[in-house]
C-alpha cells in the first residue's frame, strides 16, 4: 500500500476536540488539538520549497568580490569543497544579476525577483544556512527530515503530532505539487517514518481537481454513502482486531472517514473560482507564467483559512532548480514562475490579518557554489545558502547569518537543517526537545537530538 500518495494516508482531523500534548500510540485521536508548551505567534506554516537547488548568489546574497575574480580559480584562501559533480577546481563564475536594497530595510534582492520588493519588509532572509547532504537524495532528506538517509519523519509529521489539526474536515497536513514529477526520494518527504501513518502528508495534485474521486458518485446521495462507510468500518475494525500496531491500517480505516468528511467541506476549500478577479490576479492566475505556481500559493492560503495546520508547496518537483549547466535560462524561468505567487501569497495573507499566525518558509535543499559547472552553471553547496521566513512572529526587513565573500561557506549564525527545524517548532510554541516520540525504546526529536532554537534571533 502506497499510503503517502492518496487517501490511504490521509488523516482523520480532530472527533474528539481533546487537548493533550503530543503522545505516543493509544492516543484516541492522534491528530486531535494539542496545548503547545508556550505562547507562540505562529499557529500554521506554510514551506516553499525550491526542489533542486537555488542559487543564494544570484538572488539574495550579493558577492561583489565574485565579479572581480569571475575567471579565476578558487583563492587559496579558502577551504576547498567537495562537490557533487567533482568541479571544485573550476574557475569562478560571476553573477550577471543586478542587486538592488529595497524597503525601508534595504533589504538585498536581485533583478531575477523584481516583485520582491514589495515585500522586502516582511522578509528575514537567513544567508548562513547549512547541510549535510551533498547530492539532491540527501540534501533533500535531510530539509525535509532532518536526516540524509530517507525514513525518518517529515517535518510536517513533527508538527502534525505536536500540535495536531483544528479542523475536523481536512487533513492537518497537505502537499501539493507543481507538477506530475515526483519529488526526490517520494512520499518520503511527507512520510511518518516510525511514527503512526496518521501523521503523514495527503498529496493534493496542482490542477483543477486537486482530489480525486471527492465528489460522489451519480445518483449516490450522502446518507447512502453515509451507510455504506458505516458498514465498512464494521468490517474495518473486525479486521483491526488484533492487528493495531498496523498503523497504516489504522491510518486507511481513519481516512475512510475524512474522506467522507471531506465531501461535504473540502469542494469549498479547494473551489478557486470562488475567488475575486483581483485575488486572481494578485497570485498571478491570469498569467501562463505564474499560474501554476499561484494556484498552489493561492490554495495554501484557503487551506490554512480553513484550519490545515501545515501546507508544503513543491516547485520544480524532479529537481527542476538544479542548474548545472544553462543557469541564466534555467533560473530565469523558474523565479518568473515563483515571484508573483510568492508576493501574492504574502501581500494577501497580510492584508487578511493571516501573516502574524502563519509561519512562511523560503528555500531548497541547498545553493549553489561560486565555482562554474560546464562554463555557465553551478554545482551543489550545502555549505552555506540562504533560506528566507515571514510571518508567524517573525521580524521582517532583517537579515540572519553570512556568508564568506564568495558565497561558499556560512561564517556566522550557522543555521543547520537541525536548528531550522528546532526554531520551527519554537515559534510554534513547542519546545523541540519535549517533542519526543519514543521508537523502540529511543527517545526520538526532530533534530536527531542536535539542534537547537534560534526563535528568539528571528523575533527580533
Amino acid at each position: 500500500m502506497n499510503a503517502g500518495a492518496g487517501f490511504g494516508g490521509v488523516v482523520l482531523s480532530a472527533l474528539t476536540g481533546q487537548r493533550i500534548y503530543g503522545a505516543g500510540p493509544g492516543t484516541k485521536n492522534p491528530v486531535a488539538d494539542k496545548i503547545p508548551h508556550h505562547l507562540g505567534k505562529a499557529k500554521n506554516v506554510i514551506f516553499l520549497f525550491m526542489e533542486g537547488g537555488p542559487s543564494h548568489l544570484d538572488l539574495f546574497d550579493p558577492k561583489p568580490l565574485l565579479n572581480e575574480l569571475a575567471g579565476k580559480p578558487l583563492p587559496e584562501s579558502f577551504d576547498r569543497p567537495v562537490t557533487a559533480m567533482g568541479e571544485a577546481e573550476s574557475p569562478l563564475l560571476a553573477s550577471k544579476r543586478k542587486w538592488k536594497q529595497h524597503g525601508e530595510s534595504g533589504l538585498w534582492i536581485s533583478d531575477w525577483l523584481p516583485k520582491h520588493s514589495a515585500i522586502a519588509d516582511d522578509l528575514c532572509v537567513i544567508r548562513s544556512c547549512v547541510s549535510d547532504g551533498i547530492n539532491h537524495a540527501g540534501g533533500v532528506s535531510q530539509m525535509n527530515t532532518g536526516s540524509v538517509f530517507g525514513g525518518r519523519p517529515s517535518l510536517g509529521a513533527w508538527v502534525n503530532f505536536g500540535m495536531g489539526s483544528v479542523s475536523e474536515n481536512l487533513p492537518a497536513f497537505v502537499v501539493i505539487k507543481d507538477s506530475n514529477s515526483m519529488v526526490v526520494n517520494g512520499t518520503r518527504c511527507w512520510g511518518s517514518g516510525f511514527m503512526p501513518a496518521s501523521y503523514q502528508g495527503a498529496l493534493f495534485e496542482s490542477g483543477a481537481e486537486p482530489v480525486a474521486n471527492l465528489n460522489l458518485p451519480k445518483g449516490v446521495t450522502l446518507p447512502r454513502q453515509s451507510g455504506k462507510l458505516e458498514f465498512l468500518d464494521q468490517l474495518n475494525q473486525r479486521h483491526l482486531a488484533g492487528r493495531q500496531s498496523n498503523t497504516e491500517l489504522e491510518a486507511r480505516i481513519r481516512s475512510y472517514e475524512l474522506a467522507y468528511r471531506m465531501q461535504a467541506e473540502a469542494p469549498e476549500a479547494i473551489d478557486l473560482e470562488s475567488e475575486s478577479a483581483g485575488v486572481k490576479s494578485m497570485y498571478g492566475l491570469d498569467q501562463d507564467q505564474t499560474r501554476v505556481f499561484g494556484r498552489q500559493c493561492l490554495m495554501a492560503r484557503r487551506l490554512v483559512e480553513r484550519g490545515v495546520r501545515f501546507v508544503q508547496l513543491y516547485h520544480g518537483a524532479g529537481s527542476k532548480w538544479d542548474s548545472h549547466s544553462g543557469m541564466e535560462k534555467n533560473h530565469s524561468r523558474l523565479c518568473s514562475n515563483v515571484d508573483q505567487p510568492i508576493v501574492g501569497l504574502i501581500q494577501d495573507l497580510k492584508q487578511r490579518g493571516l501573516l502574524d499566525e502563519t509561519l512562511v518558509i523560503w528555500g531548497g535543499e541547498f545553493g549553489r557554489t561560486p565555482m562554474s559547472e560546464k562554463g555557465d552553471g553551478r554545482d551543489h553547496n550545502p555549505t552555506g545558502f540562504t533560506m528566507w521566513m515571514a510571518g508567524g512572529g517573525v521580524k521582517g526587513g532583517q537579515t540572519i547569518g553570512s556568508t564568506d565573500e564568495l558565497g561558499l561557506h556560512a561564517t556566522e549564525d550557522k543555521l543547520h537543517v537541525h536548528d531550522l527545524h528546532a526554531t520551527v517548532l519554537d515559534l510554534l510554541g513547542l519546545d523541540h526537545t519535549k517533542v519526543v516520540y519514543r521508537h523502540k525504546g529511543r527517545p526520538e526529536r526532530v533534530d536527531l537530538n542536535e539542534g537547537k532554537s534560534a526563535a528568539e534571533t528571528f523575533l527580533g
